[in-house]
């Protein structure tokens, strides 16, 4: 009698229990645009971002306080990465909710995942990579026997050497290692490697401290040259439980990218000061002059690029299969603050959709 009592009780416990399973499994799949509402600000926001003049929108942002200004109470919480798949583990790990990374890794980072785990809220830098070489270095041929490097395995411009070698049929002829580009400035000046495809400002040191030559300029190999270097992605259970915060981030970004574009001066100033604070070292005024006149600033990530991005990792012989990229972008709450800074909105060319 007693169990017969207290089953009715048990039954809408077990059933409360189903429910709420159910809708944080759908929020955990749902491809669509973050709804509002969500529970609130968050009470931190943990953001990576790279020591690199490619990461100038985040440099700017985080020296002149951009980010935190509509944060509010939310606490901001940067970390610093050398490489994307880094970046990637802990986006996935749950120890980061947002990042500024290469679009290589950002793929990844949502193929690996299902399509679940992260989003694609907006650019930060197009342009700015090249494969630099030494002087007798001419041609392509060249390269054969020779050792190229890369910042690492998998990552923007890993993927875009490897991509290259193999339309130019130089796949298995050239040695391909990664280091971390302050370790290939030291191997490049020492002659223990001949080339190196590398994102700014590593390849403007190459060329104005090591000596250097540009072979190839990446911007050369896409449509009016664009290719997103640098995007900002975020979880996706982040994006849809904070959505106030992620909003108040991408005002910092547009805030920065406005401050870099308007006084580009003071932003190569910003951003030399920070690379000091963050690798111990600034850069030699030619370098940043160099440097930033190989990159464009923008919050637009070049969406209608992503597809063949995807399609190059399996040219580079990265993954066997082109990770799908449909569904990857949710750009409402960028373009509501585009909007109301009187700025051109972002095309998703379809990445937003499944």
């Amino acid at each position: 009698m007693r169990t017969a009592r207290f089953r009715p009780r048990l039954l809408a416990a077990a059933l409360a229990l189903t429910v709420a399973a159910a809708g944080c499994s759908r929020a955990e799949r749902d491809p669509e645009p973050a709804a509002p509402g969500g529970q609130g600000p968050a009470a931190e926001l943990r953001l990576g971002y790279f020591p690199n003049v490619t990461h100038a929108a985040a440099l700017v942002g985080l020296d002149q306080g951009l980010f935190t200004k509509d944060l509010g109470a939310t606490k901001l919480v940067p970390t610093k990465f050398n490489a994307g798949p880094e970046a990637v583990g802990a986006l996935l790990g749950g120890s980061l909710d947002a990042s500024f990374i290469g679009s290589g890794p950002a793929i990844n980072a949502y193929a690996k995942s299902n399509g679940e785990a992260v989003r694609l809220i907006a650019g930060a830098t197009s342009g700015g990579a090249q494969l630099v070489v030494k002087p007798t270095i001419t041609k392509p041929e060249d390269l054969v026997g020779k050792t190229v490097v890369t910042p690492q395995l998998g990552n923007t411009q890993d993927v875009s050497l490897k991509k290259w070698l193999e339309e130019k049929g130089l796949a298995g002829k050239v040695k391909v290692t990664n280091l971390e580009n302050a370790q290939t400035l030291d191997a490049f000046k020492q002659g223990q490697v001949d080339a190196a495809w590398l994102p700014e400002p590593w390849s403007s040191r190459l060329v104005l401290d090591a000596g250097a030559k540009v072979l190839l300029d990446e911007q050369t190999l896409w449509p009016d040259g664009k290719f997103p270097t640098t995007v900002l992605i975020v979880r996706t259970q982040f994006l849809q439980e904070h959505p106030e915060s992620v909003r108040a981030l991408l005002s910092g970004l547009v805030a920065a990218i406005d401050f870099a574009n308007k006084d580009q001066a003071q932003a190569k100033t910003v951003v030399n000061k920070q690379l000091k604070e963050l690798t111990g070292k600034d850069l030699k005024p030619a370098v940043i002059d160099r440097a930033f006149g190989n990159i464009q600033i923008t919050a637009d990530p070049v969406a209608a690029t992503f597809e063949q991005l995807a399609k190059d990792q399996v040219t580079a012989k990265i993954a066997k299969e082109a990770p799908k990229v449909s569904g990857f972008a949710d750009f409402t709450l960028l373009n509501e603050v585009l909007g109301k800074a009187g700025r051109p909105t972002v095309d998703a060319a379809g990445l937003d959709t499944k």
